[in-house]
């Protein structure tokens, strides 16, 4: 019986596969095809259409890489066609499996209106159903030549990623490009072969509907004429009919299919082939959803929206009209689909504003779930930030890539650090691709966590990254799967559909709290430092513009905020969060521009903080504190002189010495100042840290260890840090020079150099300011090494049982032992400003102003006595997908904080991101808004979206406890009123004068709007 079956199938098969499949074009004749190379980068339709093309024929090599060829291509449609269904059929020479990344071509009419795009999976354009007989077709097709990065999987570097690099030699021969029949009857015979083969290969070896398919298929095979496969089809299709028309079972599990084209927002190509990419996929998808009027295409990306709006204007028209129709859903609510971890808090609160809002503005939709499929793990503080900005659901697909624990949900609530739940699922499918092949839907139904207590899931399906998104052929098979015996059931539906039916099905779902961490992906904290730094720059850059933009519009007469440079800028720096720009793993020419483009927005920003200071009246020298807390410390004149003074939070104050409580000391390689006495050894590294107030030693071992490990991961390699890395390493103790160069009274500082490797060379000054605990690591790394991670290691003495590590709006405790293999998976873990150690009545904090990624380990000495030691991780050198990454100069600072607790971590992290701003200025204004009570901790001070002239301020609670103080305005105060992030009032603010009392809940965020009395 086994071999009749395989016969059987073995027969289907190749009458499948060679005439059906083939027969689907019943005729075709070629279009008259004349080509034109683009120079440099693309050109408009109008330049295109302006050129001169020279004749082109088939199997001919096309497309250097990176470069853009406009084909034009003409033709008739013969008399004898009338009444078929007649496509152009474009191959430009697609090759592979994946049908993104690679060449892809957006088809114009002749007038410049876009038509659809022709994609590796995705080759036909409609141009006639019934034709009449005789149109003229005239197309201009513009057509990239994106070179496949993916081609040998990352074996090897590749100098494609970088149009320098990557040479002028054609990468593809252009195959085909016909007027052709599309024979619908063959067409949709080989749909229902493929559907029925695929669910027959997925069903077990003695069910009984395996064995009906196959016999069903078998004699259908034999009402086949191999010399007329078209005459014949309707015959094979009527005899299938049966066993696709039985229903599924009442119990079988239902898949919400929702159309989706994931495109990344750059990855292994530049931002400017995404503008394309998001064009030719939207027009697909539009075009689509006028064949199949149940089609639901969701969308995310505001940004991807913005580009399409600006550069293809008939696609965004189509776009609106598609949602209007309710057949295109915006999705997401954010600028970009952002990495999951590294943007700071503010950031994350704009992602979701400026997303939120522009799908409002636009389309009237206010989304309702945060779609992020993609990231590389997500942060605990994602439930309160949504709910905040009005989302009620949350889905992912990433975390199914888990390497050691596979995570026990599909369907869940999703519990903060402030104890906010989101409803979440991420899909069982186990992909944001679907097609709905047999082996998906089996895949779905044997994954699926949730058996007895739900029983659907969400399949989003197309093909993404410039694969053209949905097909019609999906489409068919969905229409195919609606209700099949022996499959799960596909309803096409918006996800806002799916995730209120999702939650009645299942209103006690289990929750998961915490961070939703990724296994796998982890050097995405590290890789491409400088794309990094430039975040984390921009970030504190944005915040100090926009607080001394405030206090010039409430206290310098003729000052204007700048709303709309603002805007843009904060737009900028979220587009470059998206999660293949940020994590460090995109080619090199993402990365180069993105470098670029910090320095742009640097420039800017500082200009406009310029500016707002300025308007305040020129005078004397005054100190500018942009960080939420009171500041006594070190700052450097213009002229580099150090002056001891005092800053008031969010304020300014002359330029005036403060006493000091204790002199900087300098006795050889002995840094000390009252507060901690720091020995340096003759190898850079600290042999000691005392802590003078407290009595005690800070260090168990050598202190500021760089520790160079051979970095080579599995797969992945800008992706993935292996636990292998541990297994191999080199400690950088030769040095060059360890000199003394500041000794005091208010800074001790001593320079050490160290070269290594491949012509690396490490220069750091360790430093000890007046009045401070605060010891910092001035870092300027000049990096040749390859497959290397250079990290700074502290052991301090401390029985941590856990640590804490800094992410948006509070931090994050986790586990330093390895008890199970969750925690044993996190050996390396993000964090951001800083990372805190304790045991009850003494802590130790480690600050960076711009590394994210690190490791905490728990060691037990012979004497009993427990070692907790941090290593930052500094920069690595991988060399997939970028072969230079991360080479060249790094200059960072890093700092060891003896004695910190909390907030003291908390206020150390913002001072060091924040340096204290000299400037000139005869204006004494008060602080716009200062915050009193332990915990309560001012993150944003900005005027509100709206012009109104009212001051935003968020501010949330930082230590993880209950909080109560007071918000004072340096301003009079008509009104007070809890916003949500989007600052749309929640409820009034009680207020008291000049004054709002704030009581918050662990780690809460709290937006308020304050209107000014005029």
């Amino acid at each position: 019986m086994h071999d009749e079956r395989r016969r059987i199938e073995e027969r289907v098969a190749r009458l499948h596969d060679q005439r059906i499949k083939p027969a689907s074009y019943a005729a075709g004749v070629p279009l008259e095809v004349a080509a034109w190379q683009a120079p440099g980068e693309p050109v408009s339709f109008e330049e295109a259409a302006a050129a001169v093309y020279t004749p082109f024929a088939t199997d001919t090599p096309w497309g250097p890489p990176w470069g853009t060829t406009w084909f034009r291509m003409r033709g008739d449609v013969p008399a004898e066609w009338a009444g078929r269904r007649v496509e152009a059929v474009i191959d430009l020479g697609f090759a592979g499996d994946w049908p993104g990344n690679q060449a892809e071509a957006l088809v114009h009419r002749a007038d410049g209106t876009p038509l659809k795009a022709v994609n590796p999976l995705n080759q036909y354009v409609p141009v006639a159903r019934p034709a009449a007989g005789g149109e003229a077709v005239e197309y201009l097709v513009e057509a990239a030549s994106n070179p496949d990065i993916l081609a040998d999987l990352f074996a090897h570097p590749t100098p494609l990623g970088d149009p320098r690099t990557a040479g002028d030699r054609p990468l593809y021969t252009f195959r085909r490009a016909d007027l052709a029949v599309l024979d619908e009857q063959v067409w949709h015979l080989d749909l229902d072969l493929q559907v029925l083969r695929e669910l027959m290969r997925e069903l077990g070896e003695h069910d009984p509907r395996r064995h009906e398919i196959t016999h069903a298929l078998d004699r259908a095979m034999d009402l086949l004429d191999l010399d007329d496969v078209s005459g014949s089809a309707p015959a094979v299709r009527e005899a299938l009919r049966p066993v696709l028309a039985k229903p599924a079972h009442a119990s079988a599990h239902l898949l919400s299919g929702v159309g989706h084209a994931h495109i990344d927002t750059a990855w292994l190509w530049p931002i400017r082939e995404t503008r394309r990419k998001t064009s030719r996929t939207f027009s697909n998808a539009t075009a689509l959803a006028d064949e199949y009027e149940e089609f639901v295409f969701a969308c995310s990306q505001a940004q991807q929206y913005e580009w399409v709006r600006d550069t293809c204007p008939h696609v965004w028209e189509r776009i609106k009209k598609s949602v209007a129709k309710g057949q295109w859903a915006p999705v997401g609510g954010m600028w970009v689909e952002a990495d999951g971890n590294l943007p700071g808090g503010e950031a994350l609160a704009r992602q979701l504003v400026h997303g939120k809002r522009f799908f409002m503005d636009h389309f009237g939709v206010e989304t309702k779930g945060v779609w992020l499929p993609d990231s590389f793990g997500y942060t605990a503080a994602y439930p309160q930030l949504a709910k905040l900005a009005g989302n009620d659901w949350f889905l992912t697909q990433k975390i199914s890539w888990n390497q050691t624990n596979a995570f026990p949900h599909h369907t869940f609530w999703w519990e903060g650090i402030d104890g906010t739940r989101i409803f979440t699922h991420f899909p069982p499918i186990d992909t944001y691709n679907a097609r709905f092949s047999g082996e998906e839907m089996s895949r779905a139904v044997r994954n699926y966590a949730e058996k007895g207590g739900a029983n659907r899931s969400l399949a989003p399906f197309g093909f993404g990254d410039g694969g053209g998104g949905p097909t019609r052929e999906i489409l068919e098979r969905a229409r195919r799967l609606k209700d099949l015996e022996g499959s799960a059931k596909v309803e096409i539906e918006h996800p806002d559909a799916f995730f209120a039916k999702a939650r009645a099905e299942y209103p006690n779902a289990p929750v998961w709290v915490g961070e939703l961490y990724l296994e796998l992906h982890r050097a995405t904290y590290t890789t491409q430092a400088r794309t990094k730094q430039g975040n984390r720059r921009s970030e504190h850059l944005l915040r100090e513009a926009e607080l001394w933009a405030t206090t010039a519009a409430l206290h310098a007469p003729g000052y204007a905020y700048p709303y709309a440079k603002l805007d843009r800028l904060w737009k900028t720096v979220l587009l470059h969060q998206f999660h293949d720009i940020l994590p460090g793993s995109s080619i090199a020419w993402v990365h180069r521009e993105a470098e670029a483009e910090y320095a742009r927005v640097a420039q800017e920003l500082t200009a406009l903080t310029a500016e707002a200071v300025a308007a305040l009246g020129a005078g004397a020298p005054r100190v500018f504190n942009t960080s939420p807390r009171e500041r006594a410390e070190v700052v450097r004149t213009p002229q580099g002189a150090p002056v001891y003074v005092r800053v008031p939070a969010n304020g300014s104050a002359p330029l005036t010495p403060a006493v000091p409580p204790h002199p900087v000391t300098v006795s050889g390689h002995t840094l000390e100042n009252g507060i901690v006495r720091v020995q340096v050894a003759q190898d850079g590294t600290l042999t000691s840290v005392h802590d003078l107030l407290a009595g005690r030693e800070v260090l168990a071992g050598p202190g500021n260890l760089l520790r160079l490990h051979t970095d080579l991961p599995n797969f992945w390699d800008a992706w993935d840090i292996d636990k292998h890395y541990r297994n191999r390493c080199t400690e950088l103790l030769e040095t060059d020079s360890v000199t003394v160069v500041e000794e005091g009274p208010l800074v001790g500082a001593i320079r050490v150099v160290r070269c290594f490797g491949r012509g690396s060379r490490i220069t750091q000054t360790i430093s000890v300011r007046a009045g401070s605990a605060r010891i910092d690591f001035e870092t300027d790394i000049d990096w040749h090494e390859t497959e290397k991670i250079l990290k700074a290691v502290f052991p301090v003495d401390v029985r941590a049982p856990h640590s804490s590590a800094e992410i948006q709006f509070g931090h994050v405790q986790r586990p330093t032992h390895t008890n199970t293999s969750w925690e044993a998976a996190r050996f390396e873990v993000c964090g951001h400003r800083w990372v805190h150690l304790a045991e009850p009545g003494y802590g130790v904090a480690v600050v960076n102003d711009s590394t994210y990624g690190h490791d905490v380990t728990r060691t037990v000495r012979e004497d009993g006595g427990t070692t907790t030691t941090v290593g930052l991780s500094l920069v690595r050198a991988p060399r997939i997908p970028d072969p230079e990454a991360d080479q060249g100069r790094h200059r960072l600072t890093y700092a060891l904080l003896p004695g910190a607790g909390i907030e003291d971590a908390v206020a150390e992290g913002y001072a060091l991101n924040l340096p204290l701003r000299v400037a000139d200025s005869a204006g004494e204004p008060e602080p716009v808004v200062l915050a009193e009570g332990e915990g309560v901790t001012v993150e944003a001070v900005k005027l509100a979206d709206d012009g109104s002239g009212d001051v935003v301020v968020r501010l949330y609670e930082c230590r993880g406890g209950r909080a109560s103080g007071v918000l004072r305005t340096g301003f009079p105060l008509a009104r007070a009123e809890v916003t949500d992030l989007l600052e749309r009032p929640l409820e009034p603010a009680e207020t008291d004068g000049d004054a709002v009392p704030v009581r918050l809940r662990p780690f809460e965020v709290r937006t308020l709007r304050l209107a000014v009395s005029r």
